[in-house]
């Protein structure tokens, strides 16, 4: 399905590193009785919960790992001074943008990502997933997969059952149907239509903007061209401002959209399945705060309806934001180890690892070839929440589980899997979109918005 190449000259050179790796990135011979791992869950509990999953590796093949928390900015510095060193991890758990960009730097052992999905089959994983961890040669149209798909997260939107009922609003299936919805919610109630990122200039701005236009059809950049100003991205511009204007409460940031559904502000939830466990008052650290809810905790799970992926116009695929986590072996890892442990928490040990964070880590790969649903089935039997006391499919039902699969299925982020990975990953970091929204809110049409956001971006992308 996908293609092994070797970096071209071009992207190796990208570091210094990568040029000290050209001369040493055989993977290690040494038989290992130990392998190092590290993992972005970083908390005590999901610790704990992986090294239990470790110690079963272990019991099972002898081999010891040290499980070493470590946050996505740290094992970026930490994997480049370790190449230089000569001192690596032997499996790296971490995002898609950090993978591919370790594999153009040549930092990456993709001959034990081969072996490993050889074993596997690529067939019983989220076509998706395995674009988000490819990395394509721009010269030869080749690409080569970086890392094995474990797990990840995906926008949905949360509704009010009962506030729906009382505006009088059909379930939305497409964006314009939302932003209509939302609009409609905010006059007849007076509630907030829909919650989510808007605020001008920051992460969640940039979140809410990328999340919205790419439901909407709306592509930032396509074989190298920005398309950001397209007639699918202006509409997208004006669809994100009427979802935004149907707030009575200003702009949000995550958090505070967040707050607003739990407290029964607003109508209508635009997040993470991270919230899953929250509106079920599963999580003392974050409780449902609703009139209703003094009665009845479950109040907000018992009429909340979710919509885990939005229709798109006609001619585009269904993307919806999210993200991906994959196993990535750095060069000169203990290749034969580091392939047996990811064989490993992707097979016998899969539902234990994808427990360590049910809400937040769906799978990746749904099951085997000989029972295709498999892994997503044990997803929705696990404990999940701080509490751990309920299983998704008690709280919300087996439909609720299969649609969670539909939505891993259309995990999409701007320029995955493509050259355009890159100039994607700097308008993200840098928020280079949601500086335009100020100019939205305050009038400016859109056409004129999207125009600019498309001069910045290629401003952006004659500087890399």
């Amino acid at each position: 399905m996908h293609r092994r190449i070797r970096p071209t000259a071009t992207v190796v050179a990208l570091t210094a590193t990568a040029a000290l790796l050209a001369g040493c990135g055989a993977p290690s011979q040494e038989p290992a009785d130990t392998i190092t791992f590290w993992t972005p869950q970083s908390t005590p509990d999901r610790v704990a919960a992986q090294e239990a999953v470790a110690e079963q590796f272990t019991q099972e093949t002898g081999i010891e790992v040290d499980v070493v928390p470590l946050a996505a900015a740290d094992q970026d510095q930490a994997l480049v001074t370790g190449a230089a060193s000569g001192e690596v991890p032997d499996v790296i758990l971490a995002g898609a943008a950090q993978v591919t960009s370790w594999q153009a730097q040549g930092l990456l052992d993709t001959d034990v990502v081969q072996a490993a999905m050889e074993t596997l089959d690529p067939a019983t994983f989220n076509e998706n997933a395995l674009g988000a961890v490819t990395v394509s040669d721009g010269d030869t149209g080749e690409s080569t997969l970086a890392a094995v798909p474990s797990d990840g997260w995906v926008h949905l939107i949360a509704y009010r059952t009962d506030l729906l009922d009382q505006a009088g609003v059909d379930v939305p299936t497409t964006v314009a149907e939302l932003a209509d919805a939302a609009t409609t919610i905010e006059r007849e109630l007076g509630v907030t239509g829909i919650a989510l990122g808007t605020q001008p200039g920051t992460a969640s701005g940039t979140e809410g903007i990328e999340s919205v236009f790419q439901s909407a059809g709306c592509r930032l950049v396509s074989d190298g061209a920005v398309t950001i100003d397209s007639p699918e991205c202006t509409q997208a511009a004006a669809r994100f401002k009427e979802l935004r204007d149907s707030s009575v409460a200003g702009d949000y940031d995550v958090e505070s959209a967040r707050a607003a559904y739990l407290a029964g502000d607003a109508a209508m939830l635009l997040f993470s399945t991270h919230v899953l466990d929250e509106l079920a008052n599963l999580d003392e650290a974050v409780p449902p705060t609703c009139e209703q809810c003094a009665d009845d905790p479950a109040f907000l799970a018992e009429n909340s309806g979710f919509i885990t992926a939005l229709e798109p116009p006609a001619g585009a695929e269904t993307a919806q934001f999210g993200a991906t986590l994959a196993y990535a072996v750095p060069a000169r890892a203990h290749a034969e180890e580091a392939r047996r442990y990811i064989e490993y928490v992707m097979d016998e040990g899969y539902a234990d690892t994808l427990a360590v964070a049910t809400e937040g880590r769906l799978p990746l790969r749904t099951g085997t070839p000989e029972e295709p649903t498999a892994f997503l089935d044990a997803w929705g039997g696990l404990g999940f929440g701080p509490k751990v006391e309920s299983s998704v499919a008690e709280v919300y039902g087996d439909d609720l589980v299969a649609a969670m699969g539909e939505g891993m299925t259309a995990v999409s982020r701007w320029g995955q899997g493509t050259p355009d990975a890159t100039l994607a990953g700097l308008v993200a970091t840098q928020g280079t979109l949601a500086q335009q929204l100020d100019p939205l809110y305050r009038g400016t049409a859109p056409a004129e918005v999207t125009r600019q956001m498309a001069a910045e971006v290629t401003a952006l992308q004659q500087d890399q």
